[in-house]
């Protein structure tokens, strides 16, 4: 049956044909990728977040599908999908599940399993553990996730205390460190970010070649990606300008 989507009455019979195939292919025919889909479609489509919590939690363990684990660790960290709106996040679940998705090699959940390991205002109730977490979001980095290999480039280039509580002395002694300061590595990772996208690592490529940091000095080179970085800023305002006129146009 052929839908006419400028009518509105197709419109809404596509849609709930759309759900019902969606039901279909994840209850009955058990098919992961279609579970995230109904997913997607709970949330998006129904505004029933409970549900939608309820599709990407079961979707995660019961198939190992890492797109729904780092859903649903998105959900658990925002308490969203929650029985009641007073309800808050819980963290700890949430780092469980991205750390489930990393297993299953999702780049995104290796980042933000990372991220909360090495963060300094982590929840109490989970550990600190920055080399734990470099290995979460060197693995993300090699998935190819620009944010992790941005993140682990400016870990070398300032160097990451044990202790961040101790007082900095200007001469710190190497064994404070539980990541030392490596400009060549901090290239190496900055570069990767550049390559995929990430234009805060262009702007600092930029500097490390201005300065010799980690590379030879090329102002050339810094010139080349400083221009990068600032044609990627461009870009990114007049994507976020077109999504506000959309955003305009659908409340008018």
């Amino acid at each position: 049956m052929a839908f006419d989507l400028k009518n509105e009455s197709d419109v809404k019979e596509y849609v709930e044909k759309l759900g019902i195939e969606y039901r279909f292919g994840c209850y009955s025919e058990k098919k992961p990728d279609v579970c995230h889909l109904l997913g997607d479609y709970l949330e998006s489509i129904k505004k029933d977040f409970e549900k939608a919590g309820k599709v990407f939690r079961s979707n995660c363990d019961d198939y190992g599908y890492a797109k729904s684990c780092l859903k649903f660790g998105h959900y658990s960290f925002l308490g969203k999908g929650k029985a009641s709106s007073s309800e808050k996040g819980d963290a700890k679940q949430a780092f469980s599940y991205y750390t489930r998705g990393c297993e299953l090699n999702d780049a995104d959940c290796c980042l933000h399993s990372g991220l909360i390991m090495i963060s300094k205002t982590k929840p109490a109730i989970i550990e600190r553990n920055i080399a734990k977490g470099m290995e979460a979001l060197t693995k993300s980095c090699t998935l190819n996730n620009g944010t992790a290999c941005f993140y682990l480039s400016g870990m070398y280039i300032s160097g990451v205390y044990k202790n961040d509580d101790v007082k900095k002395s200007a001469t710190p002694d190497p064994s404070e460190f539980a990541v030392q300061k490596d400009m060549k590595k901090a290239f190496e990772f900055a570069t990767k970010a550049c390559d995929l996208d990430n234009v805060y690592a262009c702007a600092n490529l930029s500097q490390m070649y201005m300065k010799g940091d980690g590379i030879e000095r090329n102002e050339k080179k810094a010139e080349q990606f400083k221009k990068k970085a600032l044609e990627m800023q461009e870009a990114l305002k007049k994507q976020q300008a077109e999504l506000k006129f959309q955003q305009g146009l659908g409340n008018a």
